[in-house]
């Protein structure tokens, strides 16, 4: 029993709603630094604000995996979750740029973030449930071509909003711009219409026959697939793993406190930094206390259910998926650096403006926002390239040079100093983006049991957020400590970033796309 192929409109409709979400995840990447300095935020503060987006997905995005590969119902397994997220994403988009204060404003972040991963984690598997191994690489690019436009648009929104509709870009000090609000409410309207076409143009499989698709397709192509019974790793290696990373945390919040008694180093001289590393000495510390409990509950319980059973599959992650964690971790560690400071740097770098209350900082604002549309436009049209390219080079070589020509669009950013030249160092940082966000996703999906794609879908984004929270805690430091707290090198940081994804990509297995191939040059 073959699962069959999908023509292009359906493949089309079934990733439409990403245009939607993206839209809401670029107007949030692209100017909640801008409303958080606009109320009152310093930049060395910047990215412990940003630490929800993270801590959001690292919660949610498993939940959510699990639940709907567990959902079905009239309405399938993954649409519930596309319409309810999408719901209350719209919502907080509306309210976001309204926020009267910045613990307000920080507030929002979390709720909108939370309902954006509650609508994007089971697109995800969406695409993994409804094609054949050999449209996948097609659909996670119509999808990463849907995530370039929408965020195209979105980039575009307040930029369009100064220019050609002649709305004011400047505000009294502490209130958030004209601009801002309307390209919100725009956005909000965007992403509910657009996830809602998906909701009703589409249609799931239900489990049995999913099953039955599945059992086929390895038949066919002679693999076998880690069905998630196996563990690679026994409770006992997490217990003391987990010691080991409880002992590393306490050790460094040690070393930071007493770093900090007279007489100390100057690297240690500001407050602000031993905050921001007690928090990182702490998330190390959770990190192995959550591994030994989770452990412990493992060997004392044999529950296939619920929370355990989430816990078993983290355990049990396929061998493709651990070597993408490693690519993963690095690529958006560099993208949340340039969502994080992208504004900063260009506002003090570029146009000399670090003031978010004069109007030069607003007009760097927008300039920024604008070359996001350029780099996701950029992302859109090379997320069609790779549906060609996949077939006349192997994905991990193909998403390899793309992490080699991010970076090289990022360090860039260092040597343009003209701000109109910024958008060839974009179009470096957008063909690395659409590879991101599609050429992962399909090595992945063809790694994993297809009755569990959800709750994997869902783990593998815990590699997204790690690297986020890392980077929420640590930049600040890193800048501070060794870049006299100038946002420009956080980009640097990025490209650094994205060629260690390049070398470890190249390390990856991709034994489902190599069949595959195979199959496809032999006939």
């Amino acid at each position: 029993m073959k699962k069959p192929a999908m023509n292009p409109a359906q493949i089309w409709n079934m990733s439409f709603g990403f245009l939607g979400i993206q839209i809401g995840f670029d107007l949030q990447n692209g100017n909640v630094s801008r409303i958080f300095q606009t109320l009152g935020a310093e930049v060395n503060e910047l990215a412990i604000l940003w630490i929800a987006a993270p801590m959001t997905g690292l919660i949610i995005q498993p939940i959510i995996g699990h639940l709907s590969d567990k959902t079905w119902g009239r309405f399938g397994r993954r649409r519930p979750y596309f319409l309810l997220g999408a719901l209350l994403a719209s919502l907080a988009l509306f309210v976001m740029p309204n926020s009267p204060t910045l613990w307000v404003a920080a507030g929002m972040l979390w709720i909108m973030d939370a309902s954006l991963n509650i609508t994007m984690e089971p697109f995800r598997a969406f695409v993994g449930d409804n094609l054949p191994d050999q449209q996948r690489t097609m659909g996670y690019a119509m999808q990463s071509f849907f995530i370039g436009v929408g965020a195209v648009i979105a980039g575009a929104l307040p930029w369009i909003m100064t220019n050609w509709l002649g709305l004011s870009n400047v505000a009294p000090v502490g209130e958030i711009p004209e601009t801002v609000h309307w390209a919100f409410y725009i956005g909000g309207a965007a992403l509910f219409a657009a996830v809602a076409w998906t909701v009703f143009k589409t249609k799931e499989y239900s489990p049995e026959q999913l099953a039955a698709f599945e059992t086929a397709r390895q038949e066919a192509l002679g693999l076998d697939i880690d069905d998630g019974s196996s563990v690679h790793r026994s409770a006992s290696q997490f217990r003391n793993g987990g010691l080991v990373w409880i002992v590393a945390g306490i050790a460094f919040a040690l070393f930071v406190f007493y770093a900090r008694s007279d007489p100390r180093p100057e690297w240690l001289g500001e407050i602000e930094v031993a905050k921001e590393l007690f928090v990182l000495a702490g998330l190390i510390a959770a990190f192995g206390l959550i591994q030994m409990v989770a452990a412990m509950m493992r060997s004392s319980s044999r529950d296939e259910n619920g929370f355990m059973e989430v816990v078993n599959d983290l355990f049990a992650m396929p061998r493709t998926m651990r070597q993408l964690a490693v690519v993963q971790f690095f690529s958006w560690f560099a993208m949340f650096a340039m969502w994080i400071y992208g504004t900063p740097a260009v506002a003090e770098f570029h146009f000399a403006s670090p003031d978010p209350a004069t109007r030069g900082y607003q007009d760097a604002a927008d300039w920024w926002s604008l070359l996001g549309s350029v780099r996701n436009g950029i992302a859109a049209a090379a997320a069609l390239g790779f549906i060609w390219l996949a077939t006349r080079i192997d994905r991990k070589r193909l998403h390899a040079a793309n992490l080699l020509i991010g970076s090289a669009g990022f360090a860039s950013m260092l040597f343009i100093l003209d701000p109109g030249l910024l958008w060839i160092a974009m179009v470096g940082v957008g063909i690395a983006w659409a590879s991101i966000v599609s050429l992962p996703y399909a090595i992945l999906s063809g790694s994993v049991p297809a009755n569990k794609m959800g709750i994997y879908m869902g783990i593998f984004n815990i590699f997204i957020v790690v690297p986020q929270l890392v980077a929420a805690t640590l930049l600040g430091f890193l800048l501070t400590t060794f870049f006299d707290g100038a946002p420009i090198y956080a980009l640097m940081i990025s490209a650094a970033s994205f060629l260690v994804a390049a070398v470890a990509t190249l390390f990856v297995d991709d034994a489902a796309g190599e069949a595959v191939a195979g199959k496809e040059i032999a006939a």
